[in-house]
């Protein structure tokens, strides 16, 4: 889908206040966002937006305000790393940053274990239990950061400040722009 070319598409975008109306895995996420007294309020998106720039494209943003949720196994423990669309992980740097010895991407069938979502709708938050979390500092740069809410199809906006609350996650740097 050309979001770009369709200009109906960012109206279509649907703020859900029925949460009935989501799917599960989405219903955990807006019940514990409730839960921490976060206010914002998931989002569902006409068409799945699995990478960043598909999300950035449906929502009108910078690729960099989209936070990637990226399972990584840091020395064999799940590590989630909340990084800007705007660049890749560097494994390397992100494994002397978090003091480990190895850092190597999960397997989709592992993403979907440990986080209970599939790869492209993995959220901060509404895991079967707590994930070691790390957020990319250069989300930072944002007042408006867009993660995913259990589904493709889904997305909330948060700040950095919501964000390191609700996952308890410290930022880190984890690329060399």
């Amino acid at each position: 889908m050309n979001f770009a070319r369709d200009p109906t598409y960012h109206r279509r975008i649907r703020t859900v206040t029925d949460d009935q109306h989501l799917p599960e895995r989405s219903r955990l996420v807006q019940q514990q966002l409730s839960d921490a007294g976060v206010a914002a309020r998931v989002r569902e998106l006409p068409d799945a937006a699995r990478t960043a720039e598909e999300a950035a494209s449906a929502l009108g943003c910078e690729v960099g305000a989209i936070a990637s949720s990226l399972l990584f196994l840091a020395d064999e423990q799940p590590l989630l790393v909340m990084t800007s669309g705007r660049h890749r992980v560097d494994t390397d740097l992100l494994a002397a940053n978090v003091g480990a010895r190895e850092v190597r991407m999960a397997s989709a069938k592992q993403v979907r274990a440990v986080t209970g979502q599939a790869i492209g709708g993995v959220a901060p938050v509404g895991h079967p239990s707590p994930v070691r979390t790390v957020i990319d500092e250069a989300l930072s740069d944002y007042s408006t950061i867009w993660v995913a809410a259990g589904t493709p199809h889904t997305v909330v906006p948060l700040d950095l400040n919501q964000l390191m609350m609700l996952t308890g996650g410290e930022k880190v740097q984890v690329a060399t722009d």
